[in-house]
């Protein structure tokens, strides 16, 4: 039930040729490759299910169930409603991927710890140790030359090999990189003195609103500076001489 502030997840967009029916696909004479970036109202039709369903239900069926049943009841609470969405997505017909199950075991080996050793701090302890993990990856990947903000977006967004090797574009990732790992440090920070000096109420809460709302200012400064590396790509494509290879009406 922690929240992880992550990258947007969006819906697939643009991609290299052949491009995918309702792209703007652009190359120009120097190779160069230009796409759209789907529209923020998709973008966020696709988030925001995700974020009630990985965020806001968690705490709440969580804290409901520990003020009514106590610290058992929360976890027992907690499984119930992991197994429960990989229940649903097996009877709806969708996919369950290898990550949704090992965070499903994830959760239950982090409860079964909690309800040995009867603390709710146990339970939540795990992914925040988690949080600074990732928050140290993003950090290392920008010296490295390999920023893992990009990794994560094109996992989301396929986009061609020629546009990621635009120096603006490289430029922008290891900068986005930097952002997304002082957001993950500062998510972090703020768990831990939470955890040891708030109660459970409080860190679930307060912390999970902080959290959201850090995470929300990132993701609006990710998308927001994309759009103007994509404006400004696009724009220097169109100037060489860039032809459509594919398009459609957005």
């Amino acid at each position: 039930m922690d929240l992880t502030a992550t990258l947007p997840a969006l819906p697939p967009a643009s991609a290299s040729a052949p491009a995918p029916t309702g792209t703007d696909t652009t190359a120009d004479a120097a190779g160069h490759c230009a796409f759209e970036m789907p529209r923020l109202t998709a973008m966020l039709r696709h988030a925001l299910p995700r974020f009630v369903e990985g965020v806001i239900a968690p705490v709440a069926v969580f804290y409901a169930a520990f003020a009514l049943l106590g610290l058992n009841g929360g976890l027992a609470a907690a499984v119930t409603w992991v197994y429960g969405g990989i229940l649903w997505r097996r009877l709806r017909g969708h996919a369950v991927s290898a990550m949704l199950v090992l965070a499903a075991l994830g959760v239950t080996v982090r409860a079964g710890l909690a309800a040995v050793t009867h603390s709710a701090v146990v339970y939540f302890l795990q992914p925040t140790l988690g949080t600074l993990l990732v928050a140290m990856t993003f950090l290392a990947s920008v010296p490295l030359g390999r920023p893992l903000a990009q990794k994560v977006a094109t996992d989301m967004v396929p986009m061609p090999e020629a546009f990621l090797r635009h120096d603006r574009v490289r430029r922008f990732f290891l900068r986005i990189s930097l952002l997304w790992s002082l957001v993950f440090f500062v998510n972090a920070a703020l768990s831990l003195w939470m955890l040891f000096s708030q109660s459970i109420g409080v860190y679930l809460w307060v912390r999970t609103g902080l959290v959201a709302a850090l995470g929300a200012v990132a993701v609006v400064v990710s998308v927001w500076g994309f759009r103007r590396c994509l404006h400004h790509v696009n724009a220097a494509g169109a100037g060489n001489g860039g032809t459509v290879v594919g398009a459609a009406p957005a």
